[in-house]
């Protein structure tokens, strides 16, 4: 049983991925558990097999509490504590392949809050996981909007403390040409120097210690598309090299269900 984390920014995509990833999974003949660890999610475009929303419901949290949405759903998070147990032995009954945990948009719950490791150390325990953190293709177009970006998967990774791997989403929506500038600008192609020499900075020696480690600590972006399944082998492919050093379909347990 392997554990994919998907998380990112808000709006980046990660119910989608989760839906698509999951569709591609069983599509070549593996079981998967969909689990929605967002307890303010109003819209799913998948059916989750576990829901955190069965035990902590961000509306009811903010009508009993007073609070508006943003701290009723730190809260709400905190209060899953209380049910980590239960909702790791439900996720653990399906006794599936893959378990892919479609995590909260709010980004500070994994990146920079405690209880969001925490709560998925708890789950994972003993398990192969890896987190998927997805970027809006869009939002890179520009090459500091990108530096940013990746400076949030960076903490991420080490909150999370679990292997990454990075997925631009929606490139559908971009030109051939938007494509191709965003894919280079993630590419060794694309230098520290190119960056600063185009933008005007405050502090540009520590801009360019920033962008050489980041190039170096992350691993490759990979584009992909909801609508067209583009990019999917390629997650699936960089998701088995962190979990059993290959590109196959193999996984320790298989889930008898196939």
């Amino acid at each position: 049983m392997y554990y994919v984390i998907v998380a990112g920014p808000a709006g980046s995509g990660k119910s989608t991925m989760t839906n698509v990833l999951a569709h591609w999974l069983e599509d070549h003949e593996m079981s998967v558990t969909k689990v929605n660890f967002d307890p303010a999610a109003d819209y799913l475009p998948y059916n989750p097999d576990v829901d955190v929303r069965d035990y902590v419901n961000v509306k009811e949290v903010m009508s009993k509490y007073g609070l508006g949405p943003n701290g009723a759903l730190i809260a709400a998070v905190d209060m899953l504590v209380n049910h980590i147990a239960d909702i790791k032995n439900e996720i653990e009954s399906f006794n599936d392949n893959y378990v892919i945990i479609d995590m909260p948009g709010q980004l500070e719950i994994v990146a920079f809050r405690r209880v969001g490791p925490l709560l998925i150390d708890y789950l994972t325990e003993g398990r192969k996981a890896a987190t998927l953190f997805l970027i809006d293709s869009y939002l890179v177009l520009n090459a500091i909007s990108a530096i940013s970006l990746l400076l949030l998967s960076l903490s991420t990774l080490l909150r999370m403390m679990k292997p990454q791997v990075l997925a631009l989403t929606k490139v559908d929506l971009l030109t051939t040409e938007q494509e191709s500038e965003v894919v280079r600008i993630f590419s060794e192609e694309f230098s520290c120097s190119e960056l600063l020499s185009s933008e005007e900075f405050v502090g540009t020696e520590l801009i360019m210690n920033l962008c050489e480690d980041i190039k170096e600590l992350l691993p490759e972006v990979i584009p992909t598309s909801a609508v067209s399944n583009k990019g999917l082998d390629e997650i699936y492919a960089a998701l088995q090299r962190i979990f059993s050093g290959g590109e196959d379909y193999l996984t320790e347990e298989p889930s008898g269900k196939l």
